[in-house]
């Protein structure tokens, strides 16, 4: 019997690309270690049966299932049937803010839930075949198209017979809300700006004036539409970037810490155990490079 390939953290990219649409490679691989990242995860798996750990609860996505998370919680797959055939795209945050879901799913989604289809509907094995066929042609029209139908698609899902599985604890108690015209434009101003400067020694004043609004006003409206605060964004975006320089192997942790905006190893080797439970140095260490067949890449960027 053959083995089941191994991810290999070195081949993934979402953790440095939060504003791209980053998609799989439609082979499952097992994660020994779990990673994170800035975006919404969609994954099909049109046959087979894949199981996922996430916040260290496990969830399963059947064949035909649909199933709809945010990345930026700990997660890997961790085991899967050997006929599995799996497809996942990660969407920029800011796409999640455009779909027109309850306030009940929107809120339990950023809590830490997982949005899983119960049916099996036959025309979601040609459907995102195409999604990631137009999203890896490089042709921005093709891109454009599959991202509104990958939307729709999302939003369906509620019309149908659904679950909602609380795999991680939820955070707070505050309500997301569903941001009106005027606020999506800002959030998407805020978002754009986080994402390009993120490494650098930002506050909410920097944050709030490239959408030319007051900074309490910027915390609110951000807090609001995705249930995370500024602060809390801007940190997963350097842990992220942080995890995807440790899984590569390459410089000290002291230098991935600077140059990822954290301004200190305390504040890194802080902030990193609060988010995983250990601390860079194990998580490194966690990483067998020898354990690992680099032979399949599991993510890979839209062209």
């Amino acid at each position: 019997m053959d083995e089941k390939p191994i991810w290999n953290p070195k081949d993934s990219v979402v953790e440095l690309v939060p504003n791209e649409v980053v998609l799989g490679r439609g082979k499952p691989a097992m994660m020994e270690t779990s990673h994170w990242h800035a975006q919404i995860e969609i994954c099909y798996v049109p046959k087979g049966l894949a199981q996922y750990e996430m916040s260290g609860r496990m969830f399963e996505i059947a064949a035909g299932q649909v199933a709809l998370f945010w990345g930026g919680l700990p997660h890997r797959l961790v085991d899967f049937a050997p006929e599995t055939a799996l497809e996942s795209i990660h969407l920029p945050i800011l796409q999640f803010f455009r779909l027109r879901l309850t306030e009940d799913i929107r809120e339990k989604l950023m809590q830490g839930a997982v949005l899983l289809t119960r049916g099996d509907e036959v025309e979601d094995q040609h459907a995102f075949a195409r999604w990631c066929r137009y999203f890896r042609s490089g042709d921005q029209v093709r891109v454009d198209h599959a991202t509104e139908e990958l939307l729709l698609r999302i939003e369906r899902i509620s019309l149908d017979p659904y679950e909602l599985i609380a795999v991680a604890d939820p955070q707070d108690d505050g309500t997301v809300e569903a941001p009106d015209q005027s606020s999506f434009e800002k959030i998407r101003l805020i978002t754009e700006f986080v994402t390009s400067h993120f490494r650098e020694e930002i506050d909410s004043a920097s944050i709030a004036e490239c959408a030319n609004i007051h900074p309490k006003y910027a915390m609110s409206v951000f807090k609001k539409s995705t249930g995370v605060t500024l602060n809390q964004y801007v940190q997963l975006l350097r842990l992220s970037y942080a995890q995807a320089q440790l899984m590569r192997q390459g410089d000290n942790i002291l230098h991935i810490a600077m140059d990822s905006g954290f301004g200190s190893l305390s504040n890194f080797n802080r902030a990193f155990r609060k988010h995983t439970g250990v601390t860079p140095s194990d998580f490194k260490r966690q990483l067998r490079p020898s354990a690992r067949n680099d032979a399949e890449p599991v993510i890979e960027p839209d062209a």
